[in-house]
């Protein structure tokens, strides 16, 4: 299954840009889009983001034919890898410029008829032609995963047949068709002529082909006269087909050519499947794009911190302000009541202080008719004391005979005394009962503990 989510694949023409959204995974179309030569691309279908952290998309971009060389070359049946390798020994016999100065890549088709040989198309670019393509995708915005040859994709759709098949196109504006020689079940060679823009037309097509032939025949790939198949939309289809009858003759059969949106969706089912191991986009490109990437990931998750950032500080400033407003309103309120508010206290505090004394005053009249109440006849009192707003305190003189009488009925009585059915005094406070005798009388004396005044009151 493929790791990509969506793939891009971008037509740059001198006059527009055209732009394929497909699904990587089912290969629909998504969407398709353009602009003007030298113009942005719409950013939401080909920038990366951090969607595409997981959600990664492919950019691939098509080379323009002209910049392209084609060379198609019969190796024994190897692995990738191996053929790699017999490749790269081959590309000083196989490029036309100096190994240093090449990208190149290579695209392996259906095996020949021999069963130990295979065909392999070897693509080779100049690396300055492609750093400058790279230059304008650039300028757009678009930065790409990879760089392919639409017409690799034009020649796999292409029926089974033997014969020449002409693909008409444009090279730097000027008329000329790939050739591609299937004999013997295999692709043997390909290779571009160019139609005169004045003059004799057809013979120089007609002179070009035929040397083609030529270097057919002497390669030895070439044995019978050639069926010639025109791949070309109708308007170009009658031009050409005119040039073909008065140039080589014999008949042409002309079909029709993939649309662009059939070959982008080819283009985009090889480069999300494949994983070749030479390609012609540059590996310092590769990381450079990459690193970009990475770096604006960064630069966005702090620029989003920092707005996060200086959100939080304007809602706590806010929130300060507010908090500060509504504290001086409340405290505008508190200067207001607060002569009310002391004057309350202070009314409050006399009040507590009065009735206090109401309660004592109450308290020691009760005890006042509780001591009348139990007091026998025959005792006197000479001194009767409530201190302290909780002791009373007794003394006075009895004879000798009555001392029976002072304990059990006035002392132990008082002590035991209710009032409103609760008990007056605590049974554990208080002084005992002290006397002592003078001559035929006995001075005695005690002191009780009053309970509270407001667990006594009813």
């Amino acid at each position: 299954m493929s790791r990509w989510h969506s793939c891009n694949i971008l037509q740059s023409a001198p006059d527009a840009n055209r732009l394929w959204q497909f699904d990587a995974k089912s290969g629909a179309l998504h969407r398709e889009a353009g602009s003007a030569a030298g113009q942005p691309l719409p950013a939401r279908h080909v920038a990366k983001s951090w969607k595409s952290l997981y959600q990664p998309r492919l950019n691939v971009a098509w080379l323009p034919p002209e910049n392209v060389f084609l060379r198609v070359i019969e190796l024994p049946k190897s692995s990738l890898g191996e053929t790699l390798s017999m490749v790269e020994l081959q590309l000083e016999k196989l490029s036309p410029l100096p190994v240093a100065q090449i990208v190149w890549t290579l695209q392996l088709l259906p095996q020949s008829a021999a069963e130990n040989l295979q065909t392999v198309i070897v693509v080779v670019v100049e690396r300055k032609v492609v750093e400058e393509f790279l230059g304008k995708l650039e300028a757009q915005g678009y930065l790409a995963d990879r760089l392919e040859v639409p017409m690799l994709d034009q020649l796999a759709a292409a029926p089974a047949g033997e014969g020449a098949w002409i693909y008409p196109t444009l090279l730097n504006g000027q008329p000329a068709a790939l050739v591609a020689w299937w004999f013997g079940g295999a692709l043997r060679n390909l290779s571009y002529v160019l139609l005169a823009s004045d003059g004799d037309r057809a013979k120089s097509l007609q002179a070009q082909l035929t040397q083609l032939v030529w270097a057919g025949e002497l390669e030895g790939w070439l044995t019978a006269p050639p069926a010639w198949h025109l791949v070309a939309d109708s308007a170009t289809a009658v031009e050409w087909e005119a040039f073909l009858r008065d140039g080589p003759g014999g008949p042409v059969q002309v079909l029709k050519p993939s649309s662009p949106e059939e070959l982008a969706a080819s283009t985009a089912r090889r480069a999300t499947a494949d994983s070749p191991g030479a390609v012609l986009l540059p590996a310092e490109y590769t990381t450079l794009y990459h690193q970009q990437f990475v770096d604006r990931l960064w630069l966005r998750g702090l620029m989003a911190a920092g707005v996060l950032y200086a959100i939080g500080v304007v809602i706590y400033f806010c929130a300060t302000t507010l908090l500060g407003f509504q504290t001086g309103k409340v405290e505008q309120r508190v200067a207001a009541i607060s002569g009310s508010y002391t004057n309350a206290l202070q009314l409050q505090a006399r009040y507590a202080v009065l009735k206090q004394r109401q309660d004592l005053k109450f308290a020691a009249l009760d005890c006042w008719k509780l001591v009348a109440d139990y007091l026998p006849v025959g005792i006197s009192l000479q001194r009767f004391s409530f201190g302290d707003g909780h002791r009373l305190s007794l003394a006075g003189t009895v004879t000798t005979d009555q001392i029976t009488s002072l304990t059990s009925d006035f002392y132990d009585g008082l002590r035991k005394a209710q009032l409103n059915g609760q008990p007056m005094f605590n049974s554990t406070g208080g002084d005992e009962l002290s006397y002592h005798s003078s001559g035929n009388q006995v001075n005695w004396s005690f002191s009780l503990e009053l309970r509270r005044t407001e667990e006594a009151a009813p």
